[in-house]
């Protein structure tokens, strides 16, 4: 088993994980650990852009309360604070080390997305913010001398004594060779865990590992029943769901039914532009009312070449699609696409075992509340990104001895066990824990999700069947928190209980061999 020794380790290669890296290498040896290649990560297929408060009609008051809107109640008000403080700073730094967003006539062009009362959002590339962002914050990373990626090889387990960290326990794929990191502080970026359902944005890695392996070393899980559903993602019988990035409604893209008549318009002031859960949800109704079972997403409307030239990535994937995105009629659907809640941290993304630190989706850093605001995600991961590696810098050395380790193996035969249990998973939160939930499909849910784990609990050591008792724990913990939360609530919609309750405006907490509880949303700005 080989073994290593640095001052932080990386999980994870988004632009929360290379932030963290970026900032924790001045202070000694950092690894990246990540289960694919480097460039593979939600961060870097964000369509989208960055939210940040640049114009001088703009403020970050402003900000906060369009975050705070969109949260309904559950944001920690002083982590939104840190959010969109501290969130200009990091835009304004990247600026300064050389990230160009897009500009017209030398000045930074700011868009619109659904729930922000102000153009603030910087796009670099037209509609690649994501790629364009953390292909610069990689080259940065590994850049600095003190970084060492580690691809191809996946997390396995935290190793920790008591209440501190010891280390990571990891496995190459390549080499096929166990490896073991010594650390004193852990950095989880793993991003999120969409691909848990058939209908998803996400690229195949976004599986809930870190939500997994955190949860069983005891960290606290937070509102993990918040998916966020994002409204328009090509709909097209057998194909993937390709993203269609909220700008293009910045832009002025109407969502149309079968009839061709705009439905959000009566539904809320912002129409098309409200946010995400409102929008989701509607559609989803629209879906359920029509006979073709299709809506539409119209840019005909439009300036054609304007379009071209703003989403030129994504008129080019349409294209391949078979669409013309000026003049198509593009069938769109909600899916699943950003995991609200995550693991629970404190302003210093640090969770609550002692050197265990998170930020990016992974995280609950309190920011999101009930529903993500559009375009905040990529401002979280650089914000607590750099908040997580200066709290880690000051973590003591320990003189910590690291316990046996038992190795994993992979057996190829186990594989399309692991592909059927996967789909039978998917098949079961697409149907039991989309969009609209009901308490009999959901208790149905948890318990076929308590007997595959409880099945494939005995085989640790074998990676496809531990990666099937941990997709279960992961969606087991989804339903279990929506089986609990009696209400509807940003991204938690329950048919059988169809308005905000009160009661609720808690955050849920679960951790291993505890009852789920709930903790208060704090109310109270800094200082």
């Amino acid at each position: 088993m080989q073994v290593f020794e640095f001052e932080t380790v990386v999980i994870g290669s988004g632009l929360a994980g290379l932030a963290a890296a970026y900032h924790s290498s001045k202070y000694g040896k950092v690894a990246i650990v990540t289960k694919s290649q480097l460039d593979i990560s939600n961060s870097y297929y964000a369509q989208g852009g960055i939210a940040a408060v640049i114009s001088q009609e703009d403020s970050t008051e402003n900000h906060l309360n369009d975050t705070l809107e969109a949260g309904r109640g559950l944001c920690d008000i002083d982590a939104a604070e840190i959010l969109v403080n501290e969130g200009r700073e990091r835009v304004l730094e990247l600026i300064e080390m050389g990230m160009e967003f897009d500009k017209k006539d030398g000045k930074l062009v700011l868009g619109l997305e659904g729930g922000h009362s102000h153009r603030r959002i910087l796009h670099a590339g037209g509609d690649a913010t994501g790629k364009v962002l953390t292909s610069f914050m990689l080259k940065k990373a590994i850049g600095q001398p003190n970084v060492f990626p580690f691809e191809n090889v996946t997390a396995i387990r935290i190793i920790k004594q008591e209440n501190c960290i010891v280390g990571l326990h990891a496995y190459d794929f390549v080499s096929k060779k166990n490896m073991v990191f010594k650390t004193k502080a852990l950095i989880i970026a793993t991003g999120g865990l969409s691909r848990v359902f058939l209908r998803s944005t996400n690229p195949y890695t976004a599986t809930g590992d870190g939500i997994a392996m955190a949860f069983e070393a005891g960290a606290k899980i937070a509102d993990l029943e918040f998916i966020q559903f994002h409204p328009t993602a090509l709909n097209v019988q057998g194909k993937e769901a390709y993203l269609i990035s909220e700008a293009v409604r910045g832009e002025g893209a109407w969502l149309i039914n079968e009839n061709g008549e705009r439905f959000m318009n009566g539904i809320h002031p912002l129409a098309e532009l409200a946010p995400r859960d409102v929008v989701a949800f509607n559609i989803f109704k629209e879906l359920r009312k029509s006979k073709t079972g299709l809506i539409y997403l119209s840019l005909k409307h439009l300036n054609k070449q304007e379009i071209v030239s703003r989403f030129t990535h994504i008129y080019q994937q349409l294209e391949a699609y078979g669409f013309d995105m000026a003049t198509d009629l593009l069938p769109v659907a909600p899916a699943a696409h950003y995991m609200v809640g995550g693991i629970r941290t404190n302003l210093d993304a640090e969770t609550n075992i002692s050197g265990l630190f998170v930020c990016g989706e992974a995280a609950s850093t309190g920011v999101m509340g009930a529903n993500r605001l559009a375009s905040n995600s990529l401002l979280e991961c650089l914000v607590f990104g750099k908040r997580a590696s200066e709290r880690a810098a000051l973590l003591p050395a320990r003189d910590c001895k690291i316990t046996e380790v038992t190795p994993i193996h992979i057996d190829s035969k186990n594989e399309p066990l692991y592909l059927e249990m996967q789909n039978e998973i998917a098949s079961l939160m697409s149907a039991n824990l989309g969009i609209v939930r009901n308490a009999k499909g959901v208790a149905y849910a948890v318990k076929r999700l308590s007997d595959i784990e409880f099945e494939y609990s005995d085989f640790q050591n074998e990676y496809n069947l531990f990666k099937i008792k941990n997709t279960a724990t992961v969606c087991k913990l989804i339903a279990q928190a929506a089986l609990i939360r009696e209400e509807s609530r940003g991204g938690h919609i329950r048919e059988d209980f169809q308005q905000e309750n009160p009661e609720f405006e808690i955050h849920s907490i679960q951790q291993i061999n505890h009852q789920l509880s709930f903790e208060p949303v704090r109310k109270l700005r800094n200082g």
